[in-house]
């Protein structure tokens, strides 16, 4: 991995996380369907790593609208998702999202010795069963039946989301060692998508609150950051995919040049 600057403090701030969080809040009053930020952030931080720059025409209707691209002419505004209530709110959601595609982006370009580091990649994830274990029993008790995901699973979901649902921008590469790369990469963001049925030995909701998590959870959450650290490294390295141009049927070298010049092709044209 190649050094980068990378920021000193995050880009989005707490009140930036709130206002995420009540927006999303607001547009799920239209669309019952809108994901939770965690969703967003494991999708957004997947866009990060595809191999192409995906365009918010393309991404933002799929997150957050019926999933078909919208039609706007190079250097036009985006036109509004009707999820939004206006074009400001989408906007102000657009440029909250750059922050943190700009800071996940350069905290993945940045060389990590170690995830404990401050400048290293973290998810945005929140250990909802620690959260709901501290609460009260009386609280408890409304969420009884609840199925509560387990500890970096929505976010998982999101990246793999994104991954689905641009299956050409993520096929395996030609080279054998790149596909590799790819696939265990691909199993360890998989793996966190899976349920944590370990015994609980550590909160990540608060350090004294009661066990949520298991031990083997947080390692397999490590390695789907490690991961998403190679995911960028492979398409940065191998570049946008190369196009296969498709020519159609071509003459002999005996056969007159289709250009109308009268000469053999391979006098011609196909000299």
């Amino acid at each position: 991995m190649t050094a980068s600057n990378t920021p000193t403090a995050p880009a989005l701030g707490p009140d930036e996380l709130d206002e995420l969080d009540n927006l999303l809040d607001e547009l799920r009053t239209r669309e019952e369907d809108v994901p939770q930020w965690e969703f967003c952030d494991g999708f957004l931080t997947a866009l990060v790593c595809t191999r192409r720059p995906v365009p918010a025409a393309e991404w933002l209707p799929m997150l957050l609208g019926d999933g078909m691209a919208l039609e706007v002419a190079e250097g036009e505004p985006l036109p509004l998702v009707p999820t939004f209530k206006d074009l400001a709110q989408q906007q102000r959601f657009l440029a909250l999202w750059q922050l943190r595609s700009d800071e996940v982006a350069a905290q993945l370009d940045a060389q990590a010795e170690s995830l404990d580091a401050d400048d290293a990649f973290q998810p945005e994830v929140i250990d909802m069963r620690g959260a709901i274990a501290s609460l009260s029993e009386e609280e408890r008790a409304e969420m009884d039946g609840e199925e509560i995901p387990s500890f970096g699973q929505v976010w998982a979901l999101g990246f793999m989301f994104a991954v689905e649902n641009w299956p050409e921008d993520w096929a395996a590469p030609r080279d054998k060692e790149a596909a590799q790369w790819l696939d265990g990469a691909l199993e360890s963001i998989v793996a966190l998508t899976e349920d944590d049925t370990g015994k609980p030995e550590i909160c990540m909701y608060a350090e004294d609150g009661p066990p949520s998590t298991s031990q083997n959870r947080l390692e397999v959450f490590g390695e789907a950051i490690w991961a998403a650290y190679d995911l960028r490294q492979l398409w940065r390295s191998l570049g946008p995919r190369v196009e296969t141009i498709v020519k159609g049927v071509q003459p002999g070298r005996n056969d007159p040049c289709p250009c109308g010049s009268g000469k053999k092709y391979k006098k011609c044209c196909g000299a």
